[in-house]
């Protein structure tokens, strides 16, 4: 079916209102997003690790999610979804639960809780292809603790454990590629995506997903106004800088074959997406242009390697 932007926002309502995220916070946004991919009649499980997202969405006895929920730990998030998936398959086999109610597994984690403290449990359920979405929401750091650094956390970066300063500049280190590590799992569904402005390729690769059979992952982009420093009102120029400059591409690799979903027509220099950011001010300071130019040539070279796998 083709995308339908209006036709989306009528769908049925499964993370409300009334939770405490930050204004200008991308995880709520991209949570919706995906969310509203699902088919008003499908039943959720939906499992979510220790982070911004779980400490300010579940507050007991408050919730803003309607479906089945689970808070699981930072680590976890992975291997408590595919034994919940196990579980119902175990008890629809056995009669306990109904042959005809489908039910869609989804784990949501932020960056800290997937690309550091989570991936052997999220590597662990996705090799094993339990029937399961897992979305990573990348905002760069763990926010939810102090903005430490974390292996998401772009290089150069300022954060309150790789401090920008006289002797460090901020990160020293480049950015984990999490998104190619999944891909490098065999799965039958991987994408990279971010809010766009109509959500159309959140809202087709987060339907892919979840109705794909087996393991599948989705790693999109969630800006943090804290961490990244920008004014809440800039949340969707954030997200166009990024994939203007390709800091962050939008790509899916369905069954090893990787397909670009947006190729900019004119490719901006990656300082677009960083002057946005107070986290990056240092790298705009007399005789530090050289941190640009080094991103600049890492933004590239992911950029054609992409390309490369595009046309394999």
């Amino acid at each position: 079916m083709s995308y339908n932007f209006k036709e989306s926002l009528m769908k049925k309502e499964r993370f409300t209102s009334g939770h405490r995220m930050c204004a200008g916070c991308g995880a709520p946004v991209v949570v919706k997003a995906v969310l509203r991919a699902l088919k008003d009649e499908d039943h959720a499980v939906i499992a979510c690790a220790t982070g911004c997202l779980e400490v300010s969405s579940f507050i007991y006895p408050y919730t803003s999610w309607n479906d089945s929920f689970v808070h699981t730990a930072f680590e976890c998030a992975g291997a408590t979804l595919s034994g919940v998936e196990a579980a119902y398959k175990a008890m629809k086999k056995t009669g306990k639960l109904p042959q005809d109610k489908d039910t869609k597994f989804i784990a949501f984690g932020g960056d800290g809780g997937t690309y550091d403290i989570g991936i052997q449990s999220l590597s662990g359920a996705m090799e094993r292809g339990h029937d399961m979405v897992y979305v990573c929401y990348d905002n760069g750091a763990y926010m939810n603790t102090g903005i430490q650094r974390s292996s998401a956390t772009p290089k150069f970066a300022d954060t309150t454990t790789s401090p920008a300063g006289k002797e460090i500049l901020g990160k020293q280190q480049s950015r984990k590629d999490l998104t190619m590590v999944m891909a490098n799992h065999h799965l039958p569904y991987v994408a990279q995506t971010a809010i766009t402005p109509n959500f159309k390729d959140i809202y087709e690769k987060a339907e892919k997903a979840i109705y794909t059979k087996g393991a599948c992952f989705l790693n999109v982009l969630a800006p943090c106004p804290r961490g990244w420093v920008y004014d809440s009102s800039e949340l969707a120029k954030i997200n166009k800088m990024a994939i203007e400059t390709c800091y962050w591409p939008l790509y899916e690799v369905v069954d090893g074959k990787y397909t670009i979903t947006y190729k900019p027509n004119n490719k901006l220099p990656v300082e677009e997406f960083l002057k946005l950011q107070k986290r990056f001010a240092h790298l705009f300071k007399p005789g530090n242009e050289w941190m640009i130019e080094e991103i600049q040539k890492e933004v590239d070279t992911r950029w054609e390697e992409l390309l490369r796998l595009e046309s394999m």
